[in-house]
């Protein structure tokens, strides 16, 4: 897999506290190297083992589970996707002077485009493309009745979201190699 991004869900929110020290710990005796985190929402850069995306996830979510006490889903991508998921473009370029927010939902698998349909409102907008979720709030998010818990719920499908911006600052702090 090479230079890949692990995206953890349940990290720091909820009140579950995770050091970024003892996550790069974890990482590090998982058997993975060249280990970084990226501010402390879980987001965690490494070295990914030569095995399926799927088997990575389970290895970092089961070894999660086992030292923290309590479930945390890995949603695992190469540089190169993160790299395409910063550059995405469904909605216009989005900038710091938009008004409201765009976030990026990471999945496991890929979900269908009509899955979100039930969430657009008047200022909800929502993109699927491939195992990722583009959601652009036109105002700010507190005015939405949307959230991680309510696609959840809605779709039956775990996911962790995270800001566009934190997903550009990603992309341009580790390049594909």
């Amino acid at each position: 897999m090479g230079r890949s991004v692990a995206f953890l869900r349940a990290i720091n929110v909820g009140g579950h506290t995770v050091k970024m020290a003892e996550l790069r710990r974890l990482f590090g005796d998982l058997g993975f190297t060249g280990v970084e985190t990226f501010i402390a929402s879980g987001n965690v850069v490494f070295d990914a083992v030569d095995a399926p995306r799927a088997e990575v996830e389970a290895r970092i979510a089961g070894g999660l589970e086992a030292a923290l006490g309590y479930a945390v889903p890995a949603y695992v991508r190469s540089t190169t996707e993160v790299a395409q998921v910063a550059a995405f473009d469904g909605f216009g370029r989005f900038d710091d002077q938009s008004p409201g927010a765009l976030n990026v939902g990471f999945l496991a698998e890929p979900l269908a485009a009509d899955a979100v349909a039930a969430f657009r409102t008047a200022i909800d907008d929502f993109r699927v493309v491939g195992r990722e979720v583009y959601w652009r709030c036109q105002k700010k998010q507190s005015e939405s009745k949307f959230s991680a818990a309510v696609f959840e719920r809605g779709t039956g499908v775990q996911v962790t979201f995270r800001g566009f911006r934190t997903v550009v600052r990603l992309a341009t702090k580790y390049p594909p190699r």
